[in-house]
C-alpha cells in the first residue's frame, strides 16, 4: 500500500487538471452514501466534528473513504480547525492501494469543485474576486478559479488580519494584483466573484450589496449553525448546489428555506446536472447566481484516484 505524503498529494493534483477530472466525474456519477456526522466533546472547550464519506466507483474500479475532523477551537491553539486522511481501495476486492493526505485531497478538490461550478455560473469576463477566509482552501481559490476565469484582481478579507496579509503578500508575489479588503461591504460591491471559506456562524455577505452579475461562491456552512450569507443573498439569485445534501445540512440554506426567501423548488440545479448539461448555468450577464456547496465524497474519490494514479504510473 502506498503512502503518499502531503507534497506528493499536492503535485500530483494540478488544478488544470483536477478540475476536467471533477467534471468527468460529476457527469458520470458513483456511489455516494449520506456521510456520517458525529460531534466529539473531549473536553468542555475542544468540540469537534468528525466526518466519514465513503464513495465508490464499479465503472472506475476504485473505493475510498475519507475522514475529517474538524476543531474550530484549533485557531486559538495555532494548529489547523481541519485534519483529515483517505485510503483508498479496489472496488473488486477491497484490497487497500494508498494512504493518501487528506488535507491535501479536501483543500484542492474543494477549490477545483468552486471553480468548476463558476465556469458555469459566472460571468465569462469575471476578473476580479473577493475572497472570505485566508486559510488552507481559501488560500488555494485564487489559482484554482484562474484555471477557468481570467482572475486579475483579488481582495481578502479574514477576521485574522495578520493572515490576510500573509495571503495577499503571496498572490502578489504569484503575479495577482491582490490586496487586503478591510470592509466586506465595500469589497463585495465591486467584486465579480465572490467566495467565501470560512467557519462563520454568523452571515459575512448581505445581499443588499451584491450588484447584478455576481457570482456568489459559499464554501464553508457544512452545519446548520454556520452561515456565511443571509437570507437577502437569495431572494433574487439563481441559486444552485453540489448535490442535494446541501439543503440538509447547510445553515446558510436551511435559514432561506425556513424564512421563505427560498424555496426547494428554486434550486436550480446541482454540479451534476450543470456538468451533464442537463441545464445550461448562467443565462443573463446581470444575473446573480449563487453556489451552495458541503462537499461530497465524490469529488474525493476523483482527486484521490488521479493522484494514486500519477504516483503509481510515475
Amino acid at each position: 500500500m502506498l503512502n503518499i505524503d502531503g507534497p506528493t498529494t499536492r503535485a500530483s493534483l494540478p488544478f488544470d487538471r483536477l478540475i476536467p477530472a471533477l467534471k468527468r466525474a460529476f457527469a458520470s456519477g458513483c456511489e455516494v452514501p449520506l456521510r456520517h456526522h458525529h460531534t466529539v466533546s473531549a473536553t468542555p472547550d475542544a468540540a469537534g466534528t468528525l466526518l466519514l464519506m465513503p464513495a465508490w466507483s464499479a465503472a472506475s474500479g476504485y473505493m475510498g473513504v475519507k475522514t475529517v475532523c474538524v476543531y474550530p477551537g484549533n485557531s486559538l491553539r495555532k494548529l489547523p480547525g481541519l485534519y483529515s486522511t483517505y485510503l483508498l481501495y479496489r472496488v473488486e476486492t477491497g484490497r487497500p492501494l494508498a494512504l493518501i493526505d487528506g488535507n491535501e485531497i479536501t483543500s484542492r478538490r474543494t477549490a477545483a469543485a468552486s471553480a468548476l461550478a463558476a465556469s458555469y455560473l459566472s460571468r465569462t469576463d469575471a476578473s476580479s474576486m473577493l475572497v472570505l477566509g485566508a486559510g488552507r482552501v481559501a488560500s488555494l481559490l485564487p489559482y484554482a478559479y484562474r484555471a477557468v476565469r481570467d482572475i486579475r484582481r483579488v481582495a481578502v478579507w479574514d477576521i485574522d488580519p495578520v493572515q490576510a496579509i500573509r495571503m495577499v503578500e503571496q498572490l502578489r508575489a504569484d503575479g495577482f494584483d491582490a490586496e487586503v479588503a478591510e470592509r466586506i461591504e465595500s469589497a463585495v460591491c465591486t467584486a465579480d466573484i465572490i467566495s467565501a471559506a470560512t467557519l462563520s456562524t454568523e452571515p459575512l455577505i448581505r445581499g443588499e450589496f451584491l450588484r447584478p452579475g455576481t457570482h456568489v461562491d459559499l464554501i464553508g456552512s457544512f452545519t446548520p449553525a454556520m452561515r456565511e450569507a443571509d437570507e437577502a443573498c437569495f431572494a433574487s439569485a439563481s441559486v444552485f448546489v453540489d448535490t442535494d445534501e446541501a439543503a440538509l445540512k447547510s445553515g446558510d440554506l436551511l435559514t432561506a428555506l425556513a424564512s421563505g426567501t427560498l424555496a426547494h423548488a428554486d434550486i436550480r440545479s446541482d454540479l451534476a446536472g450543470l456538468c451533464r448539461r442537463a441545464h445550461a448555468g448562467r443565462r443573463l450577464a446581470d444575473e446573480i447566481t449563487v453556489f451552495k456547496a458541503v462537499g461530497t465524497a465524490l469529488e474525493d474519490l476523483a482527486a484521490a484516484v488521479m493522484c494514486f494514479e500519477a504516483v503509481a504510473n510515475h
